[in-house]
């Protein structure tokens, strides 16, 4: 079955960076779109960034551009997120989400999650 698993999570102060790792497995992604997602203490999941597996096209959401990056290796069957110039607010648990390219809203529930990695930013 299909499996995301999030990795690189950690602690760091404000200023910092850390890069995050999603390993996909399960199938084959070619047609789709891999997301990074977050979701802060008290908040609702929000989307953060996604790739197109087969052209690599991105798309970030406003509130990280210029800070954050995502690529992939389709070789490793791997994505990733690096961040810098981390925030306290960029605080909470981080997903990555598979979803065919068919129909796709980066803001939908519809796909296969991963359970995770936290992200904690000090002040």
């Amino acid at each position: 079955q299909v499996q995301l698993y999030e990795s690189g999570g950690g602690s760091v102060q404000a200023g910092g960076s850390l890069r995050l790792a999603c390993a996909a497995s399960g199938r084959s992604f070619s047609g789709y779109a891999i997301g990074w997602y977050r979701q802060a203490p008290g908040k609702e999941r929000e989307f953060l960034a996604s790739i197109t597996w087969n052209r690599g096209r991105t798309n970030y959401a406003d509130s990280v551009k210029g800070r954050f990056s995502i690529s992939r290796d389709n070789s490793e069957n791997m994505i990733y997120l690096q961040m810098i110039d981390l925030k306290p607010e960029d605080t909470g648990i981080y997903y990555c989400k598979a979803d065919v390219l068919s129909g796709y809203n980066p803001n939908s529930e519809r796909g296969y999650w991963g359970q995770g990695t936290q992200v904690t930013v000090s002040s």
